[in-house]
């Protein structure tokens, strides 16, 4: 076990456009005139310093004068996007690559195996079920009868210990927010318990129900923007209503803490995991039947430590308790005490990402470059074993029940769309369980993993994927896409999207910027904080790096990122707007200084800093997109999208920075924003409004960094 957290009036346009001459070297400029948008004279004082904040009336996003704003820009962005002469056969051709078999890696509970599956074109994936490897699926729950615009989406949670029943969770138009519900699996009747106002939990179950995390209910008109306060752990036994769930654990104190709960394998134990923000935990403890309070294991917020499993009163557990490249460790729970620690996996020089259970033994995940690689461990640590991998990727499953004699995983890269494979653990080989099959054909492109310096001489690994024997002139159009912070680690993986632009003479690349997690602790403390100008350093060196070698030009570049990658795109393309030609800032946390007042994110400030304390203010106010827009400048071309119900980073950041950005900015470059209905940060986007968005993105993308496209006559 382990447990991690989660965590558009046509009157308005003015369009002076000729159909698009493949022929010609640059792309006539569709003028755009934007909507006025209003200015209110708000100022707030920050340490002695007034900041006005011209636009905090689009922070109403239930507002009527709100609601009007978002339908003129729509307006206005529609209308430009459907001059782009080839748009909708980039639609058409999307749509066809998209168009493939995509299965998850099967979960087994008891005698059944679930997955996901979605025939192609599918707007959410259908979850099925059968019992036994060889019997014939029944499906078991469609999102897509829930919702007849295909914005239901379920996630499967846990399984009773007796594995008759299964809960899991349902969310709406793109929302954080949840509802849990359970299934009797043999009969795949619907119980009728369900939870609300769930956000970031899962349910862990005993004998008799699961533990659960929740907030109070919110007020009715602030559940998409409202501060969450008070995330508190619950138990809910079946069968019985919500209301008489028994909350386990809750902080009054620290109304922005997150705590989630976990039984561990053998029932025995409940962990509790306790955090200030999105990094460093406390984990706590009790047996199941203690009505007493939790005891300490792992104090303190400044490191991460979690439970992989136990053996009786024998804990196994990884952390990066001076060992910022984590190690694994065993204890007796009843002594937790750093000097009774036995070391079991070393730290290495290499990333140690995660470690999971199966079949009695440790798998544990390195990163060795930004690449997965998998090893087979006793659970002493001992008998270590590498599992072949097919080639460089990255990897998800390798987890499973201690009675489990297979496991199963997912295998993906640059060129790979994800192929399953069952694991046995006995004879340590794979075999292969489903392989996608895609009309492209991946012979025709390469991967490689390039270094960079960094302003600061830091070096920086970038991965680059172009078609084989692409010409280094630089002329071809290139898309550079990083996040850098939160600890995430970016990998290789596969996007049907980026064959839009790799079958085009494209060029995709990816540094692996400080912020991530992809080198340990230290690698991501040197991009946070004070240290966040690293991070924009980092893509400004890719991009300088790109242009020097030949890949591409300042005029065929565009940078993209989505939330607080979408922050890492306004940050650079404030600080260097004539270094790129295009910028796609995605749902992006663009204002620095009010980001902690809205839903989650106070959790954030761990990571960022917080604009109430002098010494963050002051390095905030340096970066922040929303406060480094100057008037007279001309800007890249500019896309900004982001989503009505997102309850993640809230729309508010993308429409004060967009009306700011369309106030400041000089020159025909368009900057336009794209608000998406129904759908909120990403999670459970339903395909149409996928291959609708994906379709705006390289029509913008191409036609502004005036690259032809083979295949797509207007």
């Amino acid at each position: 076990m382990k447990l991690k957290f989660v965590f558009i009036s046509l009157s308005l346009i003015l369009i002076y456009c000729k159909r698009n001459d493949m022929s010609h070297s640059a792309n006539p400029k569709i003028k755009v005139l934007y909507p006025t948008t209003k200015t209110e004279d708000v100022k707030d004082d920050y340490h002695g310093k007034n900041i006005t904040d011209p636009y905090r009336w689009l922070e109403n996003d239930t507002a009527t004068a709100t609601e009007t704003w978002v339908k003129e820009q729509n307006t206005v962005t529609a209308g430009y996007l459907a001059q782009i002469p080839y748009r909708d056969s980039i639609k058409k051709r999307y749509a066809d690559l998209f168009n493939y078999v995509k299965l998850s890696s099967p979960r087994k509970v008891g005698e059944y195996y679930f997955y996901y599956k979605n025939d192609g074109l599918q707007n959410q994936a259908i979850i099925y079920y059968q019992k036994g490897s060889g019997a014939s699926p029944m499906v078991f729950i469609d999102p897509n009868k829930l919702s007849a615009k295909g914005t239901a989406s379920i996630s499967l949670l846990g399984a009773s210990r007796d594995d008759k029943y299964l809960a899991y969770a349902r969310q709406d138009a793109g929302s954080d927010w949840q509802e849990i519900h359970v299934r009797e699996i043999a009969t795949n009747k619907e119980m009728p318990d369900v939870i609300k106002w769930v956000k970031f939990s899962g349910a862990s179950w005993d004998d008799t129900g699961f533990y659960y995390s929740r907030y109070p209910t919110p007020d009715q008109g602030t559940e998409l923007s409202k501060a969450n306060k008070y995330h508190s752990v619950y138990y809910h036994k079946l069968g019985t209503t919500q209301e008489t769930d028994t909350k386990i654990y809750e902080n009054i104190n620290e109304p922005l803490m997150n705590h989630n709960c976990g039984v561990t394998e053998d029932g025995k134990y409940l962990i509790l995991y306790a955090s200030k923000g999105t990094s460093g935990f406390e984990t706590t403890y009790k047996k199941i039947e203690d009505k007493g309070p939790f005891k300490i294991l792992f104090k303190g917020y400044e490191n991460e430590s979690s439970i992989i499993g136990n053996v009786g009163d024998q804990f196994i557990a990884m952390t990066n308790i001076n060992s910022p490249k984590n190690k694994v460790i065993s204890f007796d729970v009843n002594h937790p005490e750093e000097s009774n620690w036995k070391v079991l996996i070393p730290e290495t020089e290499h990333l140690l990402s995660s470690v999971s259970t199966g079949g009695k033994k440790l798998f544990t995940e390195y990163l060795e470059n930004a690449s997965s690689k998998i090893y087979q461990f006793d659970y002493n640590g001992m008998n270590k074993k590498e599992i072949s991998l097919n080639g460089l990727g990255s990897v998800t499953g390798f987890s499973g029940k201690e009675k489990d004699q297979s496991l199963f995983y997912l295998f993906t890269s640059f060129t790979d769309p994800g192929s399953i494979y069952e694991y046995h653990i006995a004879t340590n080989t794979s075999t292969p369980f489903f392989q996608p099959e895609l009309k492209f054909n991946p012979d025709e492109y390469e991967q490689k993993q390039v270094w960079f310096k960094s302003k600061d001489g830091t070096s920086v690994p970038m991965f680059i994927v172009h078609k084989k024997g692409l010409k280094l002139d630089g002329e071809n159009p290139c898309y550079l896409y990083a996040y850098g912070g939160f600890n995430i680690s970016l990998q290789p993986s596969f996007s049907a999207s980026r064959l839009i632009l790799l079958e085009n003479g494209g060029v995709f690349a990816m540094p692996n910027l400080r912020g991530g997690g992809e080198f340990g602790e230290e690698w991501h403390k040197a991009g946070m904080l004070e240290k966040k100008q690293n991070v924009f350093d980092d893509f400004i060196a890719a991009a300088e790096y790109l242009m020097a070698e030949k890949y591409t030009s300042k005029g065929k570049l565009a940078i993209a990122g989505g939330s607080n990658g979408g922050l890492l795109v306004g940050a650079c393309m404030t600080q260097r707007p004539d270094l790129f030609a295009v910028a796609f800032p995605a749902v992006g946390v663009l204002d620095m200084l009010r980001y902690h007042k809205f839903t989650i994110g106070h959790a954030w400030a761990v990571e960022y800093g917080s604009s109430d304390k002098k010494d963050q203010f002051d390095f905030l106010i340096k970066y922040s997109p929303l406060h480094n827009l100057k008037p007279g400048i001309q800007y890249p071309s500019t896309m900004i999208t982001t989503a009505d119900h997102d309850d993640r980073v809230v729309p508010a950041h993308s429409f004060k920075f967009a009306s700011a950005l369309q106030a400041a900015h000089t020159g025909d470059n368009p900057v336009i924003i794209r608000v998406e209905t129904d759908a909120g940060h990403g999670a459970g986007k339903p395909t149409s409004k996928i291959i609708e968005e994906i379709a705006d993105m390289w029509s913008f993308f191409f036609y502004n960094t005036n690259s032809g496209v083979k295949y797509m006559k207007g």
